[in-house]
This record gives C-alpha cells, structure tokens and sequence, in this order.
C-alpha cells in the first residue's frame, strides 16, 4: 500500500518567525515596501516609467505589489518565465532579450493574446519568426531593436544597423515598433559610485547618439528601456530613457551591497536565507545546514547578518553541498561563534539564481510570518 505522507510547510502565516523551518528564504516585508517604494518614487518625480525586472525574483505576488504601486508592467527574461505573470494578471511584459525557435516564438504569440507582450530582437530572422507566430495565432507583438551599448553580448552595433530591422519589422503587419532596448548589465557591478557614474554616462551617450540618427531618418523611438539597480539613478537623470528595468533592488544581495552609494537613491536588504548551526564539534568553526544547494555563490559567498548589518567578527567562509562554514574573521574571536540550534541569517551574494532555488518567499513582519509566496516562475528558463 502506498504512505500518504505530504512534506509539513517550513512556515505558515501567524508563526513566530524564528521557528521557520531552515534553510528558508525570509523577506523583511517592511524593508521590502520601503525599496518598491522608494524606487518608485524616485522613477515618478523623474518622469520616467519602471518596468522592474521579475527575473530577480520570479514571484507573482511582488510584481503586483511593484504594479500597484505604479510599475507599468514587467520585464522577464525567458518567454517560459512570463507564464505564471500572465496568469496572475500582469497586463505587459517586456521579455528583455532576444529568442530563437518556433516554439519560442510561438509561445510568446499565445501569451499576447491575455497580455500586451514585447520582445528584443537583434537579427532579421528573429523578426520574420515573430511574425509569423503572431500571424498563426491571431496576436500582435510590440518589437523591440536592442543595440549593444558596451555590454558585448546581444544587440546590433550601430544605427544603420537598426534602421534595416526597423524596415523589416514595418514589414510585417501582426508587429510594432515599440522601441529601443539599451542595457548595459556590466556597469551595475562597478563598486565605485563616481565609476558608475562614469559609465552610464558613456552608455546614455551611445544610446542618445543612436536616437538621433533614427530621428534624423524619421524614426521615433516612443520607447528607450533599459537601465539596472547599479546604474538607475544615473539612468533616470540621463535625458535618455524613457523606462527602467531595475530588478534585484527590492531585496539587495551581498553583491549589490558591495558597491559604494554615494548619492541619496540608497536601497536596504530584505532578503535572507535562514539558516541554523548544525555542527559546532570543531570548535574553531561552527556548520550551518545552508550550503550550494541553498544558495548561488557566482557573486561570491554570503554575508552573515546580525542586528541589522553584516557581521563584524564572523565570515561564512566555504559552501559545500548542503553545508556552510562560517569562522571567525580573527584569531581568538571563537566565542563569537554561534551555539548547536542556533539561527543564522545571510544576505545571499546573488540573488536572481538563489531565488530559483526555493519554492516560495517567506514574508515575514514584526516577527511574525505574515505571508508565504510562491516563487511561481522558479526553474523556467526555456
């Protein structure tokens, strides 16, 4: 006879938070508002549209809070990824980056029949793929042009390279031109702010250069998008874009963290993995039970968190499968060491593929859980 046996939830709303079942992911729900807040604020008094970007946390319920607050829609990154947006109301959503495929394509035309859905395109083929997707299933596409601004990756070079898919998308009547797509995901890791600085002035120069020529050729852009959590508050004073795509500022990983803010658009960390100690046998270091497979490391380890700041005195200092050592940063400084059972918090060195680890979001207010939501997006990358 088969066990009827269902895993227990590592949290239910009206639980102490420090009972949450490890490693859990934990968002700070009220430092969480005041991020969406202040960004948003920021974007309004700019004049410029936020389109936040849902591949850093892949989570329904935080697009529509990001949307009521005034968000003009989304950006995804994979077509797959944009499903359970749709499903829960997102009305746009930018997929901001180029496909390749007739499934692909096909999918996308099937979700702009419940949604307004624009994609980049950087190749003529891409173009007559879209349309003949849309054509089959009875949809229209907004279309953007991406031009590589220094990021080396997708997008076309120049402006007569943009002019000749503007031709082609023109061309094919289930498309519109929306706009274009300039991004530059490089500059956001720059720790210096007068580097970053620097550099997202050398992109909105680009990009402005670009617009002209298109104007010039009686090309209108009503759309430039682009921009990220490391560049935006240079991106929204540029006089270039129209719309920004900041993502990973409503939690703000170890890496962003890690940059200097020297300006007034600062953002706080609301996002953590609870962990606990597992092992202290050693006695100069003590295990948590949160290791590679609870965490991406790509952008370096995570922080350890206590009383609202990176720990001082402790360093999570290796990930192994599924544990953590954390040592103490001095010598003689073992007492510091946490105690067997006792409950870690880290700030996750990056965010977007540590997200795609868990199942759900652990909300959590004033100590107590107030919501649980599903990271409803995780593992679709097609």
């Amino acid at each position: 006879m088969p066990i009827s046996f269902n895993l227990p939830p590592a949290a239910r709303p009206g639980q102490p938070a420090d009972t949450i079942d490890t490693p859990s992911l934990v968002l700070d729900l009220d430092t969480f508002a005041r991020n969406v807040e202040r960004m948003q604020a920021a974007a309004d008094h700019a004049g410029v549209k936020l389109r936040p970007h849902a591949k850093a946390h892949k989570c329904p319920d935080i697009a529509l809070a990001q949307v009521a607050r005034g968000a003009v829609g989304i950006c995804c990154q994979k077509v797959s990824e944009a499903v359970p947006f749709v499903r829960a109301g997102i009305a746009d959503i930018h997929i901001s980056n180029e496909i390749a495929g007739p499934a692909k394509a096909s999918l996308l035309a099937q979700l702009a029949r419940h949604a307004r859905i624009s994609v980049c395109v950087d190749d003529a083929s891409q173009i007559d793929a879209l349309a003949a997707a849309a054509k089959a299933a009875g949809s229209r596409l907004d279309v953007f042009v991406e031009v590589d601004v220094g990021q080396n990756r997708c997008g076309v070079a120049d402006a007569p390279a943009v002019l000749k898919l503007v031709e082609r998308i023109a061309a094919h009547a289930p498309l519109a031109l929306r706009g274009l797509q300039a991004y530059h995901g490089g500059i956001q890791h720059l720790r210096g702010w007068a580097a970053r600085r620097e550099a997202a002035a050398r992109t909105a120069e680009r990009t402005g250069a670009v617009i002209a020529r298109l104007e010039a050729a009686g090309v209108r852009c009503d759309v430039v998008t682009g921009g990220g959590s490391g560049s935006v508050e240079f991106d929204l004073g540029s006089g270039v874009y129209t719309e920004i795509q900041p993502g990973s500022y409503v939690f703000m990983d170890a890496d962003y963290g890690s940059n200097d803010y020297a300006g007034t658009l600062r953002f706080e960390h609301s996002l953590f993995i609870a962990t606990m100690v597992m092992s202290v046998a050693a006695g100069d270091r003590v295990v948590l039970d949160a290791g590679l497979k609870s965490m991406a490391v790509d952008s370096g380890l995570p922080w350890i968190w206590a009383d609202g700041a990176a720990s001082a005195t402790l360093d999570y200092v290796a990930a192994n499968d599924e544990h953590g050592i954390v040592k103490p940063r001095q010598a003689g400084q073992a007492a510091a060491l946490p105690a067997l059972g006792s409950r870690v918090m880290l700030v996750p060195g990056h965010c977007d593929p540590t997200l795609n680890l868990y199942d759900e979001i652990v909300g959590v207010r004033g100590g107590v859980v107030e919501a649980v939501w599903p990271v409803a997006a995780r593992g679709l990358s097609r």
